[in-house]
């Protein structure tokens, strides 16, 4: 029968590797995006990519749930658990979504703002991802807080211009209604990659 500290690193494992696993598929969802959006409209094809992220990630949130409904001993307390699962999940839905309301919306060129706020949300992905995997020894991680926490305000001041310049240029009403959905979604997509630094961050402090 094997020891208890042998199933506490098979368990350790099995949910860093699930986290890991979504960090990855966050960054590659992101990418998409940023692609999508720098090239649009030749790049609507990208949307279908991104609804997989989309589904993969609800795949991942899911079995790590699945993973705490059916095991007593876990690597880090049961809450910080799901609101990592929580939370990584939100950065690949509010991805999923700017895709989607692009063809929705029929959105015939990206504004500038959008692009760059892509290029924040992509970067600020690929920190998450880098992140992650220090979490198997509690390893420190305050570059990257600190990097996505300078991200997400860079994040902010452009939504901020972007809604601005919506009210500035006498756009149709309808418009303007659509971008700016558009730009809190991309908005909610990088506070959601905030919130992960700082769980992750929670996380390697309670256990350092």
């Amino acid at each position: 029968m094997p020891r208890l500290s042998q199933v506490f690193a098979v368990r350790d494992r099995a949910y860093f590797g699930l986290f890991e696993e979504a960090g990855q598929n966050i960054l590659q969802a992101c990418d998409l995006l940023d692609r999508m959006l720098s090239n649009y409209p030749d790049s609507k094809d990208l949307a279908r990519e991104i609804l997989i992220c989309e589904q993969v990630g609800d795949r991942i949130t899911h079995d790590i749930i699945d993973r705490l409904n059916h095991t007593f001993v876990t690597p880090i307390e049961r809450e910080d658990i799901l609101a990592l699962a929580s939370a990584l999940d939100d950065i690949v839905d509010y991805t999923e979504e700017v895709a989607d309301y692009l063809g929705l919306y029929k959105i015939e060129a990206p504004m500038d703002q959008a692009i760059k706020l892509a290029h924040v949300l992509v970067a600020a992905a690929r920190q998450v991802s880098e992140a992650i995997p220090r979490l198997r020894g509690f390893r420190d991680i305050s570059h990257y807080t600190v990097e996505i926490n300078r991200l997400e305000n860079e994040g902010d001041r452009i939504t901020r211009e972007a809604v601005a310049s919506l009210f500035d240029t006498g756009i149709d009403p309808m418009v303007v209604i659509r971008w700016k959905d558009l730009f809190e979604r991309l908005e909610q997509a990088i506070d959601a990659a905030e919130r992960v630094a700082n769980i992750l961050e929670g996380i390697v402090i309670k256990n350092s």
